[in-house]
């Protein structure tokens, strides 16, 4: 049972995750996991992983919603794409769990700084703003969905980071459109992979009732930021990279220090 304490700080973080998830289409879960760890006091990862893929998915479906009446969200690749991923997020999910879970934190935390990097570079890309599924990026457009299901199953995350750049390299769209259109997909591995963690009792159901709960509220301020930001040239790019990075660095600090204790 969560403390008084643990439980005010679960809302607070919950908030936090909703921004981001509003903000750049991703941060759910790789926010959502060390805060839990980390802030709230959750002392197995594994069910901070598999809380978190729930309250993600649902915070996610809201932020969702709040893009949609924009008008962003490219459904015609949005929607294929996350069906390709359910499928992969489920095996990815099976793989994740036999692995230690505070070496596949660290693992999570290399990509994203890879992914990161790839972001800064191509800042400056303007992307196509009516592009649409045709039979010539359909391949691109599953295999990608495929790839990174696998990987967010694999780490336990809704996989926003992942998703928003898979989605403009397969089909060469805005950043505002690939973080609004991501969330469909962020919601859909976040179910599955909750699932599969939910059917082996990892999941912390109090938790995840608060980080969706502050998460509504955070979700509408990020989503409206996202709107100004993606008006700069290349300022949303920069945002998300930048919050890749601080994250990722502390997920490596803290993985490896516990790895020499």
């Amino acid at each position: 049972m969560l403390s008084v304490t643990q439980g005010a700080l679960g809302l607070a973080s919950g908030a936090l995750v909703g921004f981001s998830l509003g903000l750049i289409g991703g941060g759910g879960s790789i926010l959502a996991v060390p805060l839990m760890v980390y802030v709230v006091g959750v002392s197995e990862p594994h069910v901070a992983i598999g809380t978190s893929a729930i309250a993600v998915a649902a915070n996610a479906a809201i932020n969702l919603s709040n893009h949609a009446r924009g008008g962003t969200v490219v459904w015609s690749c949005a929607l294929p794409f996350a069906v390709a991923g359910i499928v992969g997020a489920f095996f990815g999910s099976l793989l994740g769990k036999m692995i230690d879970g505070h070496k596949l934190l660290a693992l999570f935390a290399l990509v994203m700084l890879v992914i990161a990097a790839l972001m800064l570079k191509n800042r400056a890309r303007v992307g196509i703003p009516d592009v649409k599924m045709d039979w010539s990026n359909m391949p691109a457009i599953v295999g990608h969905g495929l790839v990174t299901g696998t990987v967010s199953g694999f780490f336990g995350i809704g996989g926003g980071f992942l998703i928003v750049p898979a989605l403009m390299l397969a089909t060469g769209m805005p950043i505002m459109n690939a973080v609004s259109s991501s969330l469909v997909a962020v919601t859909a591995f976040g179910l599955t992979t909750a699932a599969s963690y939910a059917w082996s009792g990892l999941v912390s159901w109090w938790l995840a009732a608060l980080f969706v709960a502050g998460g509504i509220a955070g979700g509408l301020i990020g989503t409206r930021s996202a709107k100004s930001l993606s008006e700069r040239h290349g300022a949303l790019n920069v945002v998300f990279a930048i919050v890749i990075i601080a994250v990722a660095i502390y997920m490596l600090v803290r993985n490896l220090s516990l790895s020499w204790t």
